[in-house]
């Protein structure tokens, strides 16, 4: 089984350097310029001259490391995670604020940077099957491995069981089902609230003891 955290190894996929090799303080300079516009226009309004003046870069520059804006924005997506590596796999010792840990941290960043991102090259990628692939594996691959070995680890521990009806891969679907949901619909928030109430509820879908002490932690949730 890879590891999710040697997942950034796959960033340059579909969108290798060319040429001289890319200057560190450059990259990091267009990848963080491409947050920027992409949080304060828009997908849409993103180009890649745009990029190329916040980042303080020429156009071709950035065209000969990353040919598309989507080749830059699914390098940023996998990096980010990677810049605070701790939050990537928690083990508190409980498998519910394990699970709460890396929601919270996931929907912070789609909070703060990453959001219109992710929606716009979700929506991009039901019309282009290539791109669909690359942002399931780079992206959305690897953070559902994540939570998928937290709950493994779980059921080690006997704290979670799949003996109730759910998979383990169905519980992974109901969490970021949730997430993508709200982000496409946004109807309501993705936010701390929504990680712990989440976190309950998967490990209500694979109680060990028939949810009885998720409906407990759920009443902890509601009422602090």
């Amino acid at each position: 089984m890879e590891n999710p955290e040697n997942s950034s190894k796959k960033a340059g996929e579909g969108s290798a350097p060319r040429g001289r090799p890319r200057s560190e303080t450059a990259r990091r300079a267009v990848l963080d310029a491409a947050l920027e516009l992409c949080q304060r226009d828009g997908y849409q309004e993103l180009t890649m001259k745009g990029i190329a003046d916040v980042a303080g870069v020429g156009r071709q520059t950035v065209y000969r490391w990353w040919p598309t804006k989507q080749d830059v924005l699914l390098e940023v997506l996998v990096e980010l995670p990677h810049r605070t590596p701790d939050r990537l796999f928690p083990d508190t010792g409980s498998v519910r604020h394990d699970v709460e840990e890396l929601l919270r941290y996931t929907f912070q960043l789609t909070q703060g940077v990453t959001g219109r991102a992710l929606v716009g090259l979700m929506a991009d990628a039901q019309g282009d099957v290539e791109l669909s692939r690359r942002l399931q594996e780079s992206v959305i691959g690897p953070r559902r491995e994540v939570l998928r070995r937290i709950l493994e680890r779980g059921v080690r521990r006997g704290e979670l069981s799949e003996t109730g009806g759910a998979s383990l891969d169905l519980a992974v679907d109901f969490a970021f089902g949730v997430m993508w949901y709200r982000l496409l619909s946004r109807h309501a928030p993705v936010d701390d609230a929504l990680a712990a109430e989440l976190a309950v509820a998967v490990c209500r879908l694979l109680s060990a003891d028939g949810g009885d002490r998720s409906r407990g932690e759920v009443a902890s949730v509601d009422h602090g």
